[in-house]
């Protein structure tokens, strides 16, 4: 199979990154090592080439009630400027996607940041379901998308932004962008969105600008400790702030209600793709839930791991586990059968998981593991 790269694949190979094949594209796992860098976007600040991910459109006459058909949260209160962030179902109440929904124009243009495993399915899939003069456009090949994260992003950000610019940005919203924005010359569509658990940006542009951009932001970023991080980062981070990725968290066989993403999911009023097997699972509660576990250190449990109850029944599975650096131990998301899984002051009982052959002790806690610091 063809690995592609991003148009800033010669600025990783530069700095040393350590390449891996992700989803069908070669990108950096790691530049100076995943701990530095997850410490740097808590810190600091951290750059992210996320390129690879996809850029689906959908405009037309029709694009209003095609968006508000494919999204299982309601797009039809976004004005231009906003976005919202969804899951995508299938008919039966899996996931197809997850995706960010930009709108553009209201009525007339939206765009779908989707994940890059998915593009061509999911745009297969919209296409589908698009009816009634909306068109699916596949925005992808053009388009670079960088991620600045991390309590001083904004503050470097503004220092590659003129006066007039500078107004505009600091009075984004979370989930609010910002279109045509000058960044060092490079016009880029800003978004307050991220997936580490900071504050930040994402930043848009065409991909033959991508390694202006990256050069200035690094520049601009140089004194605060800003650095290029990669996806080994991306996973430490998001997981520590319980976000769910595609194909552990959420997959065709696991519903957004599961995942923890119930405020996501939108039924009354509405009729969108997997509505009544939404609507059914709400009534009668989900079957599986998303539980935090703290294993006992210094185990790190992985994906697939099975969680074991107290009289050795297995409870569930381990999606994402790793060492969280800003607990300086293992964590892990795992889907449970729902109530078997509870905290010890909610009258859990105790709970293990796998690990290399043995069963280690693990605590059912709160979840996210991480939140940033109040006014950081």
């Amino acid at each position: 199979m063809h690995v592609r790269s991003t148009t800033l694949h010669g600025r990783h190979l530069t700095a040393g990154a350590r390449m891996v094949d992700f989803a069908g594209w070669e990108m950096p796992v790691q530049y100076c090592g995943t701990l530095a860098e997850h410490r740097a976007v808590r810190s600091a600040a951290g750059l992210f080439d996320v390129s690879h991910m996809g850029e689906l459109a959908i405009r037309g006459p029709g694009a209003a009630a095609a968006v508000d058909r494919l999204c299982a949260n309601d797009p039809r209160h976004l004005s231009a400027g906003e976005a919202l962030y969804t899951p995508l179902c299938t008919t039966q109440g899996g996931t197809v996607d997850d995706a960010l929904v930009y709108c553009r124009t209201p009525g007339q243009d939206y765009l779908f940041v989707v994940n890059a495993a998915n593009t061509a399915t999911d745009a297969d899939w919209m296409r589908q379901e698009c009816l009634g003069g909306a068109v699916v456009v596949d925005e992808s090949e053009e388009t670079a998308l960088l991620a600045l994260q991390g309590p001083r992003a904004r503050v470097i950000l503004r220092r590659l932004l003129s006066l007039r610019e500078r107004a505009a940005i600091t009075a984004l919203r979370p989930f609010t962008f910002a279109v045509g924005v000058p960044v060092a010359g490079v016009p880029c569509v800003v978004a307050r969105t991220g997936y580490t658990g900071e504050d930040g940006v994402e930043l848009a542009c065409s991909a033959a600008a991508a390694p202006l951009l990256w050069d200035a932001l690094l520049e601009a970023g140089a004194a605060d400790g800003l650095m290029p991080c990669g996806l080994g980062a991306r996973d430490t981070l998001r997981l520590e702030a319980a976000l769910p990725l595609y194909g552990h968290e959420l997959s065709r066989t696991i519903s957004p209600l599961e995942a923890r993403l119930a405020r996501f999911v939108r039924i009354e009023g509405r009729d969108f793709c997997g509505r009544a097997a939404l609507a059914e699972m709400l009534a009668a509660g989900p079957p599986r839930e998303l539980v935090g576990l703290l294993p006992e250190p210094p185990a790190i449990a992985r994906a697939d791991a099975e969680v074991v109850a107290q009289d050795g029944e297995t409870i569930g599975r381990v999606t994402s586990g790793t060492y969280a650096p800003s607990l300086c131990r293992g964590v892990a998301l795992a889907l449970c059968r729902t109530g078997a899984a509870r905290p010890a002051e909610a009258g859990g009982g105790a709970l293990s998981i796998e690990v290399r052959g043995r069963r280690v002790p693990a605590a059912v806690v709160p979840l996210p593991f991480y939140r940033r610091r109040r006014g950081a």
